[in-house]
Protein backbone atom coordinates (compact mmCIF):
# COMPACT_ATOMS: atom_id res chain seq x y z
CA UNK A 1 0.00 0.00 0.00
CA UNK A 2 1.14 4.13 -0.30
CA UNK A 3 2.51 3.55 3.32
CA UNK A 4 3.50 0.62 5.38
CA UNK A 5 2.30 -0.75 7.96
CA UNK A 6 3.31 0.00 11.57
CA UNK A 7 4.76 -2.05 13.89
CA UNK A 8 1.35 -2.31 16.04
CA UNK A 9 -0.78 -1.90 12.96
CA UNK A 10 -2.62 -5.68 12.12
CA UNK A 11 -5.72 -4.22 10.30
CA UNK A 12 -6.88 -1.14 8.24
CA UNK A 13 -10.38 -2.17 8.45
CA UNK A 14 -12.73 0.33 10.06
CA UNK A 15 -14.79 -0.03 12.86
CA UNK A 16 -18.01 2.10 13.56
CA UNK A 17 -19.69 2.61 16.38
CA UNK A 18 -23.16 3.26 16.81
CA UNK A 19 -22.91 6.90 15.88
CA UNK A 20 -20.60 6.29 12.94
CA UNK A 21 -21.96 8.01 10.00
CA UNK A 22 -19.93 8.39 6.12
CA UNK A 23 -18.15 11.09 7.18
CA UNK A 24 -16.15 12.00 9.95
CA UNK A 25 -17.26 9.15 12.52
CA UNK A 26 -16.42 6.72 10.20
CA UNK A 27 -12.86 8.37 9.63
CA UNK A 28 -12.08 8.28 12.87
CA UNK A 29 -13.07 4.51 13.28
CA UNK A 30 -10.15 3.61 11.05
CA UNK A 31 -7.24 3.83 13.25
CA UNK A 32 -4.86 0.37 13.51
CA UNK A 33 -5.56 -1.98 16.43
CA UNK A 34 -2.86 -4.07 17.25
CA UNK A 35 -3.16 -8.15 17.22
CA UNK A 36 -2.54 -10.34 19.74
CA UNK A 37 0.12 -12.95 19.44
CA UNK A 38 -0.55 -16.27 17.49
CA UNK A 39 -0.71 -18.59 20.60
CA UNK A 40 -2.53 -15.33 22.56
CA UNK A 41 -5.35 -14.86 19.62
CA UNK A 42 -5.83 -18.38 19.59
CA UNK A 43 -6.54 -18.70 23.22
CA UNK A 44 -9.17 -15.88 23.10
CA UNK A 45 -11.02 -17.38 21.34
CA UNK A 46 -14.21 -17.81 23.02
CA UNK A 47 -16.55 -21.30 23.89
CA UNK A 48 -19.64 -19.98 21.47
CA UNK A 49 -17.04 -19.23 18.97
CA UNK A 50 -16.12 -22.85 18.70
CA UNK A 51 -19.50 -23.81 18.48
CA UNK A 52 -20.76 -21.74 15.83
CA UNK A 53 -17.67 -22.93 14.07
CA UNK A 54 -18.62 -26.36 14.47
CA UNK A 55 -21.87 -25.36 12.84
CA UNK A 56 -20.53 -23.81 9.44
CA UNK A 57 -18.27 -26.97 9.73
CA UNK A 58 -20.97 -29.43 9.60
CA UNK A 59 -23.33 -26.92 7.29
CA UNK A 60 -20.11 -26.93 4.72
CA UNK A 61 -19.55 -30.43 4.84
CA UNK A 62 -23.47 -31.48 3.53
CA UNK A 63 -23.57 -27.86 1.44
CA UNK A 64 -19.87 -28.70 -0.37
CA UNK A 65 -20.78 -32.77 -0.77
CA UNK A 66 -23.70 -31.60 -3.44
CA UNK A 67 -22.12 -28.42 -5.02
CA UNK A 68 -18.59 -29.54 -5.49
CA UNK A 69 -20.49 -31.89 -7.61
CA UNK A 70 -23.48 -30.34 -9.06
CA UNK A 71 -21.76 -29.46 -12.48
CA UNK A 72 -20.53 -33.07 -12.94
CA UNK A 73 -24.00 -34.67 -11.63
CA UNK A 74 -26.31 -32.13 -14.09
CA UNK A 75 -23.61 -33.08 -17.29
CA UNK A 76 -23.69 -36.52 -16.60
CA UNK A 77 -25.61 -38.44 -18.81
CA UNK A 78 -28.98 -39.83 -18.10
CA UNK A 79 -27.49 -43.41 -18.48
CA UNK A 80 -24.91 -42.91 -16.13
CA UNK A 81 -27.64 -41.37 -13.36
CA UNK A 82 -26.89 -37.19 -14.23
CA UNK A 83 -29.24 -34.97 -15.35
CA UNK A 84 -27.82 -34.79 -18.93
CA UNK A 85 -28.07 -31.02 -19.41
CA UNK A 86 -26.10 -29.16 -20.72
CA UNK A 87 -23.57 -26.03 -19.75
CA UNK A 88 -26.37 -23.19 -21.16
CA UNK A 89 -29.11 -24.94 -18.84
CA UNK A 90 -26.45 -25.66 -16.04
CA UNK A 91 -25.28 -21.88 -16.39
CA UNK A 92 -29.15 -21.33 -15.52
CA UNK A 93 -29.53 -23.18 -12.45
CA UNK A 94 -25.93 -21.76 -11.33
CA UNK A 95 -27.34 -18.16 -11.87
CA UNK A 96 -30.35 -18.82 -9.73
CA UNK A 97 -28.68 -20.67 -6.85
CA UNK A 98 -26.45 -18.03 -6.51
CA UNK A 99 -29.33 -15.05 -7.06
CA UNK A 100 -31.46 -16.33 -4.11
CA UNK A 101 -28.42 -17.40 -1.86
CA UNK A 102 -26.96 -14.26 -2.15
CA UNK A 103 -29.79 -11.48 -2.45
CA UNK A 104 -31.69 -12.85 0.42
CA UNK A 105 -29.04 -11.93 3.08
CA UNK A 106 -29.08 -8.13 2.31
CA UNK A 107 -32.71 -8.05 3.17
CA UNK A 108 -32.88 -10.46 6.07
CA UNK A 109 -29.84 -9.94 7.83
CA UNK A 110 -30.95 -7.91 9.68
CA UNK A 111 -33.55 -10.78 11.31
CA UNK A 112 -30.77 -12.39 13.13
CA UNK A 113 -30.46 -9.18 14.77
CA UNK A 114 -33.81 -8.63 15.79
CA UNK A 115 -34.98 -11.88 16.57
CA UNK A 116 -32.21 -13.92 17.48
CA UNK A 117 -29.25 -16.00 15.62
CA UNK A 118 -30.18 -18.97 17.45
CA UNK A 119 -33.90 -18.75 15.81
CA UNK A 120 -32.90 -18.03 12.58
CA UNK A 121 -29.96 -20.85 12.26
CA UNK A 122 -33.14 -23.40 13.11
CA UNK A 123 -35.20 -21.93 10.53
CA UNK A 124 -32.60 -22.45 8.05
CA UNK A 125 -31.38 -25.69 8.42
CA UNK A 126 -35.39 -26.79 8.14
CA UNK A 127 -34.82 -25.28 4.63
CA UNK A 128 -31.43 -26.92 4.06
CA UNK A 129 -32.65 -30.21 4.82
CA UNK A 130 -35.93 -29.28 2.77
CA UNK A 131 -33.61 -28.39 -0.52
CA UNK A 132 -31.75 -31.93 -0.42
CA UNK A 133 -34.83 -34.25 -0.12
CA UNK A 134 -36.26 -32.48 -2.92
CA UNK A 135 -32.71 -32.90 -5.13
CA UNK A 136 -32.78 -36.46 -4.36
CA UNK A 137 -36.83 -37.04 -4.94
CA UNK A 138 -37.00 -35.70 -8.10
CA UNK A 139 -33.88 -36.25 -10.18
CA UNK A 140 -35.31 -33.58 -12.91
CA UNK A 141 -33.86 -30.90 -13.94
CA UNK A 142 -37.00 -28.99 -12.45
CA UNK A 143 -36.60 -31.06 -9.30
CA UNK A 144 -32.86 -30.22 -9.31
CA UNK A 145 -33.72 -26.45 -9.96
CA UNK A 146 -36.46 -26.40 -7.12
CA UNK A 147 -34.14 -28.26 -4.62
CA UNK A 148 -31.04 -25.78 -5.56
CA UNK A 149 -33.44 -22.75 -4.78
CA UNK A 150 -35.03 -23.94 -1.62
CA UNK A 151 -31.23 -24.87 -0.31
CA UNK A 152 -29.90 -21.65 -1.30
CA UNK A 153 -32.99 -19.76 0.83
CA UNK A 154 -31.64 -22.27 3.98
CA UNK A 155 -27.76 -20.85 3.22
CA UNK A 156 -28.89 -17.58 2.86
CA UNK A 157 -31.13 -17.27 6.53
CA UNK A 158 -28.12 -19.45 7.89
CA UNK A 159 -25.12 -17.09 7.24
CA UNK A 160 -25.66 -14.08 8.87
CA UNK A 161 -26.29 -15.38 12.51
CA UNK A 162 -23.33 -17.68 11.99
CA UNK A 163 -20.80 -14.79 11.40
CA UNK A 164 -22.69 -12.26 13.27
CA UNK A 165 -22.20 -14.43 16.36
CA UNK A 166 -18.35 -14.52 15.07
CA UNK A 167 -17.95 -11.43 15.18
CA UNK A 168 -20.17 -10.82 18.88
CA UNK A 169 -17.84 -13.54 20.27
CA UNK A 170 -14.37 -11.82 18.73
CA UNK A 171 -12.57 -8.63 19.18
CA UNK A 172 -10.33 -6.03 17.24
CA UNK A 173 -7.49 -7.69 18.92
CA UNK A 174 -8.09 -11.14 17.42
CA UNK A 175 -10.45 -10.77 14.39
CA UNK A 176 -7.65 -11.60 11.97
CA UNK A 177 -6.97 -15.09 13.97
CA UNK A 178 -10.87 -15.12 14.70
CA UNK A 179 -11.98 -14.96 10.65
CA UNK A 180 -8.95 -17.24 9.89
CA UNK A 181 -9.68 -20.13 11.98
CA UNK A 182 -13.43 -19.77 11.04
CA UNK A 183 -12.26 -19.82 8.01
CA UNK A 184 -10.22 -23.11 8.00
CA UNK A 185 -13.29 -24.83 10.40
CA UNK A 186 -15.50 -24.11 7.40
CA UNK A 187 -12.43 -25.88 5.14
CA UNK A 188 -13.13 -29.51 7.30
CA UNK A 189 -16.37 -29.40 6.30
CA UNK A 190 -15.29 -28.21 2.81
CA UNK A 191 -13.43 -30.96 2.54
CA UNK A 192 -15.09 -33.84 4.05
CA UNK A 193 -18.16 -33.00 2.23
CA UNK A 194 -16.82 -33.64 -1.96
CA UNK A 195 -15.08 -36.93 -0.34
CA UNK A 196 -18.13 -38.62 1.14
CA UNK A 197 -19.85 -37.17 -2.19
CA UNK A 198 -17.46 -38.92 -4.45
CA UNK A 199 -17.50 -42.16 -2.52
CA UNK A 200 -20.83 -42.21 -1.88
CA UNK A 201 -21.63 -41.71 -5.97
CA UNK A 202 -19.54 -43.95 -7.07
CA UNK A 203 -20.84 -46.79 -5.02
CA UNK A 204 -24.58 -46.54 -4.59
CA UNK A 205 -25.59 -43.77 -7.12
CA UNK A 206 -26.29 -39.93 -7.03
CA UNK A 207 -29.39 -39.85 -4.74
CA UNK A 208 -27.67 -40.79 -2.44
CA UNK A 209 -25.33 -38.17 -1.70
CA UNK A 210 -28.30 -35.93 -1.31
CA UNK A 211 -30.08 -38.29 1.41
CA UNK A 212 -26.55 -38.27 3.06
CA UNK A 213 -26.21 -34.17 2.96
CA UNK A 214 -29.67 -34.27 4.48
CA UNK A 215 -28.72 -36.59 7.06
CA UNK A 216 -25.39 -34.50 7.91
CA UNK A 217 -26.65 -31.46 8.14
CA UNK A 218 -29.42 -32.66 11.11
CA UNK A 219 -26.24 -32.80 13.48
CA UNK A 220 -26.37 -28.92 13.91
CA UNK A 221 -29.92 -29.61 15.38
CA UNK A 222 -27.81 -31.17 18.11
CA UNK A 223 -25.08 -28.29 18.33
CA UNK A 224 -27.81 -25.83 18.80
CA UNK A 225 -28.83 -27.28 22.36
CA UNK A 226 -25.40 -26.03 23.72
CA UNK A 227 -25.13 -22.52 21.61
CA UNK A 228 -25.49 -19.14 23.53
CA UNK A 229 -26.33 -16.53 21.56
CA UNK A 230 -23.77 -13.36 22.44
CA UNK A 231 -25.32 -10.13 23.23
CA UNK A 232 -28.46 -11.73 23.20
CA UNK A 233 -29.43 -9.39 26.76
CA UNK A 234 -28.66 -6.64 25.36
CA UNK A 235 -30.83 -7.36 22.26
CA UNK A 236 -34.18 -8.19 24.50
CA UNK A 237 -33.17 -5.03 26.75
CA UNK A 238 -33.35 -3.27 23.02
CA UNK A 239 -36.67 -4.50 21.78
CA UNK A 240 -38.38 -4.06 25.65
CA UNK A 241 -37.43 -0.27 25.74
CA UNK A 242 -38.65 0.21 21.60
CA UNK A 243 -42.15 1.77 21.56
CA UNK A 244 -43.92 0.74 19.33
CA UNK A 245 -43.73 3.13 16.77
CA UNK A 246 -39.96 3.13 16.83
CA UNK A 247 -38.80 0.28 15.05
CA UNK A 248 -38.33 1.10 11.50
CA UNK A 249 -38.28 -1.48 8.60
CA UNK A 250 -35.85 -3.51 7.65
CA UNK A 251 -35.50 -2.65 4.25
CA UNK A 252 -35.63 1.78 4.97
CA UNK A 253 -32.90 0.99 7.31
CA UNK A 254 -31.02 -1.08 5.24
CA UNK A 255 -30.99 1.15 2.41
CA UNK A 256 -29.70 3.88 4.13
CA UNK A 257 -26.46 1.98 5.68
CA UNK A 258 -26.15 0.93 1.83
CA UNK A 259 -26.05 4.51 0.97
CA UNK A 260 -23.10 5.33 2.91
CA UNK A 261 -19.97 5.59 0.61
CA UNK A 262 -17.17 3.32 2.55
CA UNK A 263 -19.76 0.56 2.75
CA UNK A 264 -21.16 0.31 -1.78
CA UNK A 265 -17.63 1.54 -2.26
CA UNK A 266 -16.26 -1.69 -0.57
CA UNK A 267 -19.19 -4.10 -1.81
CA UNK A 268 -18.85 -2.58 -5.80
CA UNK A 269 -15.59 -3.88 -6.18
CA UNK A 270 -15.61 -6.55 -4.44
CA UNK A 271 -18.11 -8.28 -6.93
CA UNK A 272 -15.08 -8.67 -10.02
CA UNK A 273 -13.50 -10.39 -6.90
CA UNK A 274 -16.32 -13.23 -6.89
CA UNK A 275 -16.71 -13.79 -10.07
CA UNK A 276 -13.09 -15.23 -10.19
CA UNK A 277 -13.21 -16.49 -7.55
CA UNK A 278 -16.19 -19.06 -7.70
CA UNK A 279 -15.15 -20.35 -11.35
CA UNK A 280 -12.97 -22.34 -9.48
CA UNK A 281 -15.31 -24.15 -7.92
CA UNK A 282 -18.27 -24.42 -10.68
CA UNK A 283 -15.83 -24.54 -13.80
CA UNK A 284 -12.68 -25.87 -13.00
CA UNK A 285 -14.70 -29.35 -12.05
CA UNK A 286 -15.83 -29.44 -15.56
CA UNK A 287 -12.40 -28.51 -17.10
CA UNK A 288 -10.67 -31.66 -14.73
CA UNK A 289 -13.55 -33.73 -16.21
CA UNK A 290 -13.02 -33.27 -19.55
CA UNK A 291 -8.90 -32.03 -20.14
CA UNK A 292 -6.73 -32.79 -17.06
CA UNK A 293 -5.00 -36.50 -17.16
CA UNK A 294 -5.07 -37.28 -13.20
CA UNK A 295 -4.03 -40.71 -13.93
CA UNK A 296 -0.49 -39.72 -14.06
CA UNK A 297 -0.87 -38.74 -10.58
CA UNK A 298 -1.89 -41.54 -9.30
CA UNK A 299 0.91 -43.72 -11.22
CA UNK A 300 3.52 -41.33 -9.67
CA UNK A 301 1.78 -41.94 -6.39
CA UNK A 302 1.16 -45.61 -6.48
CA UNK A 303 2.54 -47.28 -9.85
CA UNK A 304 1.08 -47.75 -12.93
CA UNK A 305 -1.67 -50.04 -12.03
CA UNK A 306 -3.09 -47.22 -9.44
CA UNK A 307 -4.30 -48.60 -5.82
CA UNK A 308 -6.72 -50.52 -4.28
CA UNK A 309 -6.87 -49.01 -1.07
CA UNK A 310 -9.96 -48.15 0.55
CA UNK A 311 -8.52 -45.25 2.65
CA UNK A 312 -6.71 -43.89 -0.48
CA UNK A 313 -9.73 -43.89 -2.69
CA UNK A 314 -11.53 -42.28 -0.26
CA UNK A 315 -8.97 -39.61 0.78
CA UNK A 316 -8.03 -38.40 -2.81
CA UNK A 317 -11.79 -38.67 -4.15
CA UNK A 318 -10.71 -41.59 -6.36
CA UNK A 319 -12.70 -43.31 -9.21
CA UNK A 320 -13.99 -46.99 -8.03
CA UNK A 321 -10.92 -48.56 -9.92
CA UNK A 322 -8.24 -46.54 -8.29
CA UNK A 323 -6.44 -45.56 -11.36
CA UNK A 324 -7.51 -41.84 -11.36
CA UNK A 325 -8.76 -39.26 -8.97
CA UNK A 326 -12.22 -37.56 -9.69
CA UNK A 327 -12.64 -33.68 -10.09
CA UNK A 328 -13.95 -33.23 -7.13
CA UNK A 329 -11.37 -35.20 -5.32
CA UNK A 330 -8.47 -32.92 -7.02
CA UNK A 331 -10.65 -29.78 -6.21
CA UNK A 332 -10.36 -31.05 -2.37
CA UNK A 333 -6.74 -29.48 -2.27
CA UNK A 334 -8.12 -26.34 -1.66
CA UNK A 335 -10.26 -27.23 1.42
CA UNK A 336 -7.74 -29.57 2.52
CA UNK A 337 -4.70 -26.60 2.73
CA UNK A 338 -6.85 -24.44 4.21
CA UNK A 339 -8.43 -26.60 6.65
CA UNK A 340 -4.71 -27.61 8.10
CA UNK A 341 -2.41 -24.32 7.29
CA UNK A 342 -5.13 -21.13 7.28
CA UNK A 343 -4.50 -20.26 11.20
CA UNK A 344 -0.97 -19.83 9.68
CA UNK A 345 -2.33 -17.43 6.88
CA UNK A 346 -4.37 -15.61 9.74
CA UNK A 347 -1.82 -14.69 11.53
CA UNK A 348 0.72 -13.67 8.79
CA UNK A 349 -1.71 -11.81 7.12
CA UNK A 350 -2.69 -10.21 10.75
CA UNK A 351 0.95 -8.50 10.21
CA UNK A 352 -0.23 -6.36 7.30
CA UNK A 353 -3.15 -4.03 6.43
CA UNK A 354 -6.27 -5.85 5.84
CA UNK A 355 -6.16 -4.47 2.22
CA UNK A 356 -2.65 -5.40 1.26
CA UNK A 357 -3.33 -9.11 2.43
CA UNK A 358 -6.69 -8.90 -0.31
CA UNK A 359 -5.05 -7.46 -3.18
CA UNK A 360 -1.68 -9.76 -2.54
CA UNK A 361 -4.29 -13.09 -2.61
CA UNK A 362 -6.47 -11.70 -4.98
CA UNK A 363 -3.47 -11.42 -7.45
CA UNK A 364 -2.51 -15.33 -6.59
CA UNK A 365 -5.86 -16.58 -6.95
CA UNK A 366 -5.71 -14.67 -10.53
CA UNK A 367 -1.97 -16.45 -11.06
CA UNK A 368 -3.78 -20.05 -10.62
CA UNK A 369 -6.75 -18.87 -13.43
CA UNK A 370 -4.02 -18.57 -15.73
CA UNK A 371 -2.17 -21.50 -14.52
CA UNK A 372 -5.64 -23.45 -15.05
CA UNK A 373 -5.62 -23.52 -18.74
CA UNK A 374 -2.11 -23.79 -19.44
CA UNK A 375 -1.72 -27.79 -20.18
CA UNK A 376 -3.53 -31.16 -19.66
CA UNK A 377 -0.68 -32.15 -17.03
CA UNK A 378 -2.40 -33.19 -13.61
CA UNK A 379 0.25 -32.22 -11.69
CA UNK A 380 0.24 -28.53 -13.26
CA UNK A 381 -3.50 -28.61 -12.43
CA UNK A 382 -3.10 -29.29 -8.80
CA UNK A 383 -0.32 -26.35 -8.53
CA UNK A 384 -2.85 -24.02 -9.33
CA UNK A 385 -5.38 -25.07 -7.30
CA UNK A 386 -2.34 -24.73 -4.26
CA UNK A 387 -1.62 -21.52 -5.08
CA UNK A 388 -5.17 -20.15 -5.25
CA UNK A 389 -5.55 -21.74 -2.06
CA UNK A 390 -3.18 -19.32 -0.82
CA UNK A 391 -4.78 -16.79 -2.15
CA UNK A 392 -7.83 -17.61 -1.16
CA UNK A 393 -6.32 -17.56 2.61
CA UNK A 394 -5.09 -14.17 2.25
CA UNK A 395 -8.08 -12.55 0.77
CA UNK A 396 -11.51 -14.09 1.21
CA UNK A 397 -11.44 -14.19 5.27
CA UNK A 398 -10.30 -10.30 5.13
CA UNK A 399 -12.98 -9.19 2.94
CA UNK A 400 -15.40 -10.60 6.05
CA UNK A 401 -13.18 -9.49 8.60
CA UNK A 402 -12.82 -6.11 7.04
CA UNK A 403 -16.88 -5.11 7.15
CA UNK A 404 -17.40 -7.19 10.19
CA UNK A 405 -15.33 -4.53 11.60
CA UNK A 406 -16.92 -1.46 10.24
CA UNK A 407 -20.15 -2.59 11.19
CA UNK A 408 -22.30 -0.64 14.08
CA UNK A 409 -22.96 -3.02 17.21
CA UNK A 410 -26.35 -3.70 16.49
CA UNK A 411 -26.29 -4.47 12.97
CA UNK A 412 -23.69 -6.60 12.52
CA UNK A 413 -25.81 -9.17 10.85
CA UNK A 414 -26.78 -6.72 8.85
CA UNK A 415 -23.60 -5.84 7.54
CA UNK A 416 -22.50 -9.26 6.83
CA UNK A 417 -25.85 -9.41 5.08
CA UNK A 418 -24.73 -6.44 3.17
CA UNK A 419 -21.75 -8.69 1.88
CA UNK A 420 -23.36 -10.71 0.15
CA UNK A 421 -24.01 -8.09 -2.57
CA UNK A 422 -20.76 -8.77 -3.79
CA UNK A 423 -21.62 -12.53 -3.80
CA UNK A 424 -24.48 -12.21 -5.49
CA UNK A 425 -23.61 -10.07 -8.62
CA UNK A 426 -20.60 -11.55 -9.00
CA UNK A 427 -21.31 -15.53 -8.15
CA UNK A 428 -24.77 -14.98 -10.62
CA UNK A 429 -23.03 -13.69 -13.30
CA UNK A 430 -20.34 -16.43 -13.14
CA UNK A 431 -23.01 -19.13 -12.38
CA UNK A 432 -24.52 -17.96 -15.68
CA UNK A 433 -21.65 -16.43 -17.86
CA UNK A 434 -19.24 -19.09 -16.58
CA UNK A 435 -20.98 -22.58 -18.16
CA UNK A 436 -21.45 -20.95 -21.08
CA UNK A 437 -17.82 -19.18 -21.46
CA UNK A 438 -16.68 -22.95 -20.93
CA UNK A 439 -19.57 -24.42 -23.05
CA UNK A 440 -18.25 -22.16 -26.17
CA UNK A 441 -14.59 -22.61 -25.52
CA UNK A 442 -13.79 -25.69 -24.03
CA UNK A 443 -16.88 -28.19 -24.06
CA UNK A 444 -15.48 -31.43 -24.78
CA UNK A 445 -19.01 -33.21 -25.67
CA UNK A 446 -19.26 -30.43 -28.27
CA UNK A 447 -15.90 -30.97 -30.00
CA UNK A 448 -16.38 -34.58 -30.07
CA UNK A 449 -19.57 -34.08 -31.87
CA UNK A 450 -17.67 -31.92 -34.48
CA UNK A 451 -14.70 -34.10 -34.29
CA UNK A 452 -17.34 -37.28 -35.37
CA UNK A 453 -18.67 -35.30 -38.77
CA UNK A 454 -15.04 -34.78 -39.23
CA UNK A 455 -14.22 -38.31 -39.00
CA UNK A 456 -16.88 -39.26 -41.12
CA UNK A 457 -20.03 -39.69 -39.18
CA UNK A 458 -23.09 -38.24 -40.87
CA UNK A 459 -23.81 -35.00 -38.96
CA UNK A 460 -27.69 -35.85 -38.67
CA UNK A 461 -26.44 -38.16 -36.50
CA UNK A 462 -24.64 -36.47 -33.95
CA UNK A 463 -26.51 -33.87 -32.82
CA UNK A 464 -28.09 -33.72 -29.54
CA UNK A 465 -30.75 -36.02 -28.45
CA UNK A 466 -34.47 -34.07 -27.94
CA UNK A 467 -36.55 -35.23 -25.05
CA UNK A 468 -38.25 -38.85 -25.87
CA UNK A 469 -35.65 -38.62 -28.96
CA UNK A 470 -33.48 -42.09 -28.54
CA UNK A 471 -32.23 -43.15 -32.23
CA UNK A 472 -30.33 -41.27 -34.91
CA UNK A 473 -28.42 -38.43 -32.00
CA UNK A 474 -26.62 -38.81 -28.84
CA UNK A 475 -27.14 -38.02 -25.58
CA UNK A 476 -25.69 -35.31 -23.78
CA UNK A 477 -22.51 -36.14 -22.34
CA UNK A 478 -22.29 -39.32 -24.17
CA UNK A 479 -20.61 -37.66 -27.13
CA UNK A 480 -16.47 -38.41 -26.48
CA UNK A 481 -17.63 -42.10 -25.83
CA UNK A 482 -19.38 -42.00 -28.94
CA UNK A 483 -16.18 -40.73 -30.12
CA UNK A 484 -13.54 -43.41 -28.82
CA UNK A 485 -16.18 -45.99 -30.20
CA UNK A 486 -15.91 -44.93 -34.03
CA UNK A 487 -12.21 -43.70 -34.27
CA UNK A 488 -11.13 -46.89 -32.12
CA UNK A 489 -8.15 -44.34 -31.05
CA UNK A 490 -7.80 -44.36 -27.19
CA UNK A 491 -9.53 -41.22 -25.27
CA UNK A 492 -6.04 -40.02 -24.14
CA UNK A 493 -4.96 -39.36 -27.82
CA UNK A 494 -8.32 -37.96 -29.03
CA UNK A 495 -8.60 -35.70 -25.42
CA UNK A 496 -5.21 -34.10 -26.12
CA UNK A 497 -5.25 -33.73 -29.85
CA UNK A 498 -8.60 -32.02 -28.88
CA UNK A 499 -6.91 -29.94 -26.44
CA UNK A 500 -4.29 -28.80 -28.81
CA UNK A 501 -6.47 -27.77 -31.92
CA UNK A 502 -8.94 -25.87 -30.03
CA UNK A 503 -8.19 -22.46 -27.68
CA UNK A 504 -9.40 -24.14 -24.32
CA UNK A 505 -7.15 -22.38 -22.16
CA UNK A 506 -9.39 -18.75 -23.01
CA UNK A 507 -11.65 -19.32 -20.98
CA UNK A 508 -8.99 -19.40 -17.83
CA UNK A 509 -7.21 -16.00 -19.29
CA UNK A 510 -10.97 -14.71 -19.33
CA UNK A 511 -11.44 -15.37 -15.14
CA UNK A 512 -7.87 -14.16 -14.96
CA UNK A 513 -8.26 -10.47 -16.34
CA UNK A 514 -11.62 -10.03 -14.45
CA UNK A 515 -8.95 -11.15 -11.24
CA UNK A 516 -6.48 -8.19 -12.33
CA UNK A 517 -9.03 -5.94 -12.32
CA UNK A 518 -10.56 -7.00 -8.78
CA UNK A 519 -6.91 -6.43 -7.77
CA UNK A 520 -6.55 -3.02 -9.17
CA UNK A 521 -9.69 -2.23 -7.51
CA UNK A 522 -9.08 -3.15 -4.19
CA UNK A 523 -5.85 -1.63 -4.04
CA UNK A 524 -7.30 2.35 -4.78
CA UNK A 525 -9.82 1.13 -2.03
CA UNK A 526 -7.20 0.74 -0.01
CA UNK A 527 -5.15 3.92 -0.52
CA UNK A 528 -8.88 5.52 -0.37
CA UNK A 529 -8.80 4.16 3.61
CA UNK A 530 -5.57 5.06 4.61
CA UNK A 531 -6.23 8.78 3.38
CA UNK A 532 -9.61 9.12 5.19
CA UNK A 533 -7.28 7.42 8.17
CA UNK A 534 -4.16 9.90 8.07
CA UNK A 535 -7.01 13.15 7.14
CA UNK A 536 -8.66 11.95 10.74
CA UNK A 537 -5.84 11.74 12.90
CA UNK A 538 -4.70 15.38 11.68
CA UNK A 539 -8.36 16.23 12.24
CA UNK A 540 -9.46 14.41 15.58
CA UNK A 541 -12.37 17.47 16.14
CA UNK A 542 -13.92 17.19 12.73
Amino acid sequence: MSEPPSEESSSDAPRADDSADSGSGTAHALADVKQLGLFASLASLSYVFWVVGGMEMVERCAYYGVRAVAGLYAGAAQSKGGLGINEDALGDIFFVWALVQSLVPVFTGGLSDRFGYKETIFVSTIFKIGGYIMMAMWPTYWGFFAGAVVLATGTAIFKPGIQGTLVKASSRENSSMAWGVFYQTVNIGGWLGPLIAAFVRTRWGWNWVFYACSAIICINFILLLIYKEPGKQERLERARLEKPGDRRSLLSESLEELAKPHVWIYLAIFSGFWFMFNALFDVLPLHIRDWVNTQTIVQDLFGATGTQSGAAKFFLGMNKEGTAINPEGMLNLNAGLIMITCFLFAWMSGKVRATTSMVIGTLLATAAMFLSGFSTLGWLSLSAILVFSVGEMLSSPKFSEFIGNFAPSDKKAMYLGFSQIPLAIGWSLEGKLGPMIYGHYASKDSFSRDLLVEKGMPAAQTVVCESGQDAGCIKQGEAFDKLVEFTKETPEALTQAMYESHQVGTVWVIFGAVGIVSAIGIYMYGRWVITLAVNAKRNPAS
